[in-house]
């Protein structure tokens, strides 16, 4: 079968460069868009990758921009990354991510080639809400409140609920094939104590709500939802959920905040995990493509 093109944006974030390389490997083509020039991403791919990249500038507010980044593709890799000139996250930030979002899904809806958008998400769009003490459990059919969000200023759950309900709209409205991934708070290298996720730690750690996600499995996890036909809707994504309090202690340390870490002298106690990820571990456990170094 001919070779497959797809599209990473945003290729210059973390999520981004991590599955460029990944999908690299498995033998597709990219088009690596970001809003900066990409010197980054270059840095870490060999001669023979970057071969088959392409690597393109685009403006989440440009429209003709995404859409030359996007064609031809079979497949769009989408997160939101805002640029370091601008505020973190705050309302404001809310409706750019989600103008962002409707733009780039439009761009995709433009696109004859295209097969299906694997959405970034987070799981801040799904945790707070009023009534969430009132379940046993949390899973994907969960949503965030925007007026709950806005009550309590957590801008990041807030701009990750409307832009992933917006991007839903869209998606169904132009009959474009979409999977979201709800990714939980990415650790390693520049994970620090001001990240706009860790707003509300504290209850989502007594909640048993506070899950993590390394880069590789988060990488993996996109790949299956692009590959994979039967996926479908929103997948809760981690791999280590935050417990007890040496596991808080580790997280904080891993900050640079020893501290403010919590400490069993605290009296903190172990809770109970309150969120589910079954439905994306099924879809991993049937997946067999991840080792072949082929694609699907």
């Amino acid at each position: 079968m001919a070779t497959k093109r797809v599209c990473v944006m945003d290729a210059g974030g973390r999520v981004g460069a991590a599955l460029v390389k990944k999908l690299l490997s498995r033998g597709y083509v990219v088009n690596a868009a970001s809003q900066g020039d990409g010197r980054a991403l270059v840095e870490i791919l060999g001669e023979e990758e970057r071969e088959r990249v392409e690597f393109f500038r685009t403006d989440p507010f440009d429209y003709h921009s995404l859409c030359d980044a996007v064609k031809g593709c079979s497949g769009l890799f989408y997160s939101f990354e805002p640029l370091p000139e601008l505020p973190s996250y705050d309302e404001e930030m809310a409706e750019v991510e989600a103008m962002a979002a409707q733009n780039v899904l439009e761009a995709c809806a433009q696109t004859e080639t295209m097969e299906r958008v694997v959405y970034t998400s987070s799981v801040t769009a799904v945790v707070w809400r009023e009534s969430r003490r009132l379940v046993a459990g949390l899973d994907e059919h969960d949503w965030s409140d925007p007026i709950f969000c806005r009550k309590f200023r957590l801008w990041h759950a807030l701009s990750k609920t409307l832009a992933e309900k917006a991007a839903w709209a869209l998606a169904m409205d132009r009959g474009i094939s979409m999977v979201a991934i709800n990714a939980g708070l990415l650790g390693g290298p520049g994970l620090s104590i001001a990240n706009p996720y860790l707003k509300g730690a504290a209850e989502m750690y007594e909640e048993g709500m506070l899950v993590t996600v390394e880069e590789d499995f988060l990488a993996d996890a996109h790949l299956c939802a692009f590959e994979d036909p039967a996926a479908y809707g929103r997948y809760l994504c981690f791999n280590r959920v935050v417990c007890r309090p040496d596991d808080a202690t580790d997280l904080a340390k891993t900050m640079g905040a020893p501290s403010a870490a919590p400490s069993p002298s605290q009296d903190l106690k172990c809770v109970a995990q309150r969120i589910r990820g079954e439905k994306l571990s099924k879809l991993m456990l049937g997946f067999g493509g991840l080792e072949t170094g082929t694609v699907h």
